[in-house]
């Protein structure tokens, strides 16, 4: 019988592979015990936006780099370091051993988001056509966060460290005290959260999944 951190292992993997419902790839960015969905806001990020961290507390726990995830933001001030990823297969012959694909990566980028409990938020920016174009935007690569009525509430800058003001060390407008500095979210911890949050219909498809 597989043991409790296996299993929960497997889901994460399960996750990543068949693209689960949004249930599964929520993913809360403060410590301490999950809120209900209308106390929070919602960061929408497609695939191409890396979200490195959120409040200075790190959330790149995935197996997956490339999955559209959705991130809970408490109210109040939101600190985001991002960057923008893309991947293109290589024109030219390549030789043994080497990759097919080039990637494309700006450097960090930041954008401080007053968010609103109950709203949800995405990224915008321009989608470039090619492998070049996108080579040619990372250098002032740049992204807003609208609201869901399109409106642009914040434009990312170019991430330069941690911020000291006093505002931003704050956190969000919550009860929950929120941690300044950098720290590994809790592997067994967030998959033991995507299990809470699972349907039961999800549950029951992975559980036949990872003992097939």
């Amino acid at each position: 019988m597989c043991s409790l951190t296996g299993l929960l292992m497997l889901l994460v993997v399960a996750t990543g592979m068949a693209g689960c419902s949004s249930s599964m790839t929520r993913v809360q960015t403060w410590e301490g015990k999950p809120m209900d969905a209308s106390g929070v806001a919602v960061l929408e990020a497609p695939g191409e936006i890396q979200v490195a961290e959120v409040n200075g507390r790190s959330v790149t726990n995935f197996l997956m780099d490339d999955l559209a995830l959705d991130y809970e933001l408490l109210p109040g001030n939101n600190r985001i370091v991002f960057s923008y990823k893309t991947i293109w297969a290589k024109s030219t012959v390549v030789k043994n051993g080497e990759s097919k694909v080039a990637t494309v990566t700006s450097e960090p980028r930041v954008v401080d988001l007053v968010a609103r409990a109950g709203e949800t938020y995405r990224f915008r920016f321009d989608k470039p056509a090619s492998r070049a174009e996108a080579e040619a935007m990372m250098a002032d690569f740049s992204a807003s966060i609208v609201s869901a009525s399109g409106a642009v509430v914040a434009t990312s800058s170019v991430y330069t460290g941690p911020e000291r003001s006093d505002e931003l060390l704050a956190g969000p407008a919550s009860g929950t005290a929120t941690s300044a500095a950098a720290g590994d979210v809790d592997t067994l911890e967030t998959m033991k959260l995507l299990w809470q949050r699972a349907t039961a219909d999800e549950k029951r498809e992975f559980l036949r999944w990872a003992f097939e």
